[in-house]
């Protein structure tokens, strides 16, 4: 029973999900809304289950799940997306004509998959989770099974993720050879004693790989623009925020847990990942004129900036870490909702970036909250975007990697060219056939609430998220 209870979100979710779907299958998608509400509740009840036992409990279920303050940090942020991704899809389906109640139950069980992933203590856990959300994921890039686009993003993003898998389990299959266990203490042990050997060092390297393609870093991010752009919008945002924060807790969990040791030996293959992520995430962005790819490359790009503040190895550098992806998915998601109010005078959707021509004297109000999310991603003060990326170089200067964080900086100067470019062409183009001025009540102030938190008052934020994520790195170390 104690055990239960340290897994008390994954449990609401899974049971609760269960039983949404029995309702989807017997009323059928005429309650698509009503289980749409149910599994925010869900999640929030979830989140709230994370004050007690659930984030404090330590190791459970014989070392298998680990519930720390680590995992319980990286949970608020991924509940917390997946109820926005819920919220901002009824009227975009609805207006696709693909209405189907299994939408939010699909982003139950991803969401339990990405639990169990933050909560990895073991390597079969670790791959357990990693499944769990996948498998959920493929479907969701396919939900608009009649739209050629969203089919071709489903099997792209199921083929390579297959590929991907596979070299994890190799990875995995070789930690657990040259180690003899597959819990991140006893791999932490055991390099501690006898040092990295070859077969190991290759271990490291499949391992590392595989769960660079759910970040989609360099060189593993050739599906990220395709699926991006083919997924329905609402599964893109869901995509660009939740797993990339489930991903990044996961790899930074493996990297400091499990291969603490030869700290030396991956902080080669996440600086590489780093620097390489920056510089395409960069330079690819330029010549993109659909929005839902740019915005692909700009989090190829982020990703790396977050990978800096892991390549540290420092407790600081985790919290950076954290730091980032908090502020990264709160500003990613409020693109994407910029993306959604993109619709034309009949109703559908826009995706090219011309079309946001003189945006500023048709609708500035949502040219204006699209220029900070720009802005913010930018990582241009007085915005809270400044911040995330001040941290991780910080950590990356004290830890001795002041050359790393220099190029960083040089890379995010190249970044914000394509940021301003959208900016640029809200302002000073011409204006293009004007958007439809309908407006979504939910859409709307959820992007209100994203502006203000990436706003100059977001820095009143920094003593409380400091803490938090100070106390949330502790648990790895």
């Amino acid at each position: 029973m104690g055990n239960l209870i340290y897994t008390l979100p994954e449990l609401i979710l899974s049971v609760g999900a269960m039983v949404l779907l029995l309702v989807a299958g017997w009323v059928g998608d005429s309650a698509t809304k009503a289980i749409g509400w149910a599994a925010v509740v869900l999640l929030a009840l979830a989140g709230l289950s994370l004050v007690g036992a659930a984030s404090h409990g330590g190791l459970v279920f014989g070392g298998l799940y680990h519930a720390d303050a680590f995992a319980g940090f990286a949970k608020v942020l991924i509940y917390g997306a997946a109820i926005v991704s819920i919220l901002l899809s009824p009227s975009y389906f609805e207006r696709m004509g693909a209405v189907r109640a299994e939408y939010p139950i699909l982003i139950l069980l991803s969401a339990v998959g990405m639990g169990m992933m933050v909560s990895a203590a073991d390597l079969l856990t670790l791959y357990v989770g990693l499944e769990l959300q996948s498998l959920a994921a493929y479907v969701l890039a396919s939900f608009m099974r009649r739209d050629i686009r969203s089919a071709e993003a489903g099997l792209k993003y199921f083929i390579l993720g297959a590929l991907a898998s596979g070299i994890l389990l190799y990875g995995i299959a070789l930690l657990y050879g040259f180690t003899g266990t597959t819990q991140f203490g006893g791999i932490h042990a055991a390099i501690a004693a006898r040092g990295v050997q070859t077969g190991l060092l290759f271990g490291m390297v499949f391992t590392l790989a595989g769960l660079a393609f759910k970040i989609a870093a360099v060189p593993f991010h050739m599906w990220t623009p395709d699926v991006y752009e083919g997924a329905p919008t609402p599964v893109t945002a869901f995509f660009a925020s939740a797993p990339k924060v489930a991903a990044m807790a996961l790899l930074t969990r493996v990297a400091v847990e499990a291969m603490g040791p030869a700290t030396f030996e991956w902080r080669q293959i996440i600086i590489f990942m780093a620097l390489t992520s920056i510089v395409l995430g960069a330079v690819a962005a330029i010549g993109q004129t659909n929005i839902k790819r740019l915005l692909a490359y700009s989090s190829i790009n982020n990703i790396g900036f977050a990978l800096i503040g892991l390549a540290a190895g420092t407790q600081a550098g985790v919290s950076s870490v954290l730091v980032y992806m908090t502020v990264y998915i709160v500003m990613t998601l409020g693109s994407f909702l910029c993306v959604l109010a993109m619709r034309d005078a009949d109703g559908a959707y826009v995706e090219e970036i011309a079309a946001l021509s003189g945006l500023s004297r048709t609708r500035p109000g949502l040219a204006a909250a699209l220029a900070m999310f720009m802005f913010s991603l930018a990582g241009i003060p007085p915005l809270f975007g400044f911040y995330p990326k001040f941290a991780v170089f910080q950590a990356a200067t004290v830890a001795g990697l002041f050359w790393l964080a220099v190029a960083g900086a040089v890379g995010s100067v190249v970044g914000a060219y394509y940021y301003l470019k959208i900016i640029k062409t809200m302002y000073f183009d011409e204006p293009a056939v004007p958007f439809s001025d309908h407006r979504e009540p939910i859409e709307g102030g959820l992007i209100a609430l994203s502006a203000i938190a990436i706003s100059p008052l977001g820095y009143l934020a920094i003593p409380l998220l400091t803490a938090w994520t100070m106390a949330a790195a502790r648990a790895l170390f």
